[in-house]
């Protein structure tokens, strides 16, 4: 199942059912596990290690080294999870330390020339659409959508079953289950995906609640969610303490509510 014209080194761990294309290139320290499926030209770099039935379509480069002006000597490990997609042209670098890892869960769909950048962490079913690109330290949580074109700054934090808007610029951490667009606004929270994931209306309820909380006073969010889940009237449910737990941690700040014309938060989240 190995074109003639593919390099494979003979130190790769290749399942034994593994199909590699023409021109394809699997570098030494390297895993492939059952079922994956290398298309023509596509790259298997040094410190990769790809989980079952994953797909890398052509011209795709998974392990390339850190895109960093001083090099890195011993870069770490990248780990595509299961039945990963990873579309013509995709780049996913190592990262640079070498007990780092950047890691692609399982189920994910990378679309052509989506990039993650070193040391990000990317959740199960993640969906990066055409020229996404994640910066170095950027986490995406797990069943989230990021639109055609949207650039993730780095070290920033995407909350699960959030929805990042196509071309959108984002330099500040958007929490779960919200809809950030253009340059760091929040438009609501992501009824549609919720559905699709099942949240019941109690607990859609409480987030709506909880987003309120966070983003319709006015201030900082951090205290805002804060204050909010000590005084117990909302986050009374796992997703809603999740999502104003979220604001107690990270690095970036915050991506805040969109604004009306007249100056008022948007009313999505109703």
């Amino acid at each position: 199942m190995i074109h003639p014209t593919a390099q494979v080194h003979p130190s790769a761990q290749v399942a034994a059912d593994v199909e590699i294309g023409a021109f394809a290139i699997v570098e030494a320290d390297t895993v492939l596990g059952p079922g994956c499926r290398l298309a023509a030209h596509a790259v298997v770099r040094s410190g990769s290690a790809l989980g079952s039935a994953v797909l890398v379509d052509s011209f795709a480069v998974v392990g390339g080294l850190p895109q960093m002006r001083s090099p890195v000597a011993n870069p770490g490990r990248v780990v595509v999870g299961d039945r990963c997609v990873l579309r013509e042209g995709v780049t996913v670098h190592r990262p640079t330390k070498a007990e780092g890892v950047t890691r692609l869960g399982n189920d994910c769909y990378l679309m052509a020339n989506s990039h993650v950048a070193h040391d990000s962490q990317v959740g199960d079913f993640v969906t990066l659409a055409n020229n996404a690109m994640l910066a170095g330290h950027v986490t995406v949580g797990a069943h989230s959508f990021v639109g055609g074109g949207a650039g993730i700054h780095q070290f920033v934090r995407v909350g699960p079953i959030a929805m990042i808007a196509g071309n959108a610029a984002i330099s500040y951490d958007v929490p779960p289950f919200a809809i950030a667009a253009d340059r760091n606004d929040v438009c609501g929270l992501n009824l549609v995906g919720l559905r699709r994931q099942g949240m019941d209306a109690a607990t859609v309820a409480d987030l709506k609640r909880c987003f309120r909380a966070a983003y319709f006073q006015g201030g900082d969010p951090r205290r805002l969610a804060a204050a909010a889940l000590a005084a117990g009237t909302c986050g009374l449910t796992e997703a809603g303490r999740q999502f104003l737990g979220f604001f107690a941690e990270g690095k970036r700040g915050f991506a805040r509510a969109r604004r009306s014309k007249d100056g008022a938060e948007s009313q999505a989240a109703d």
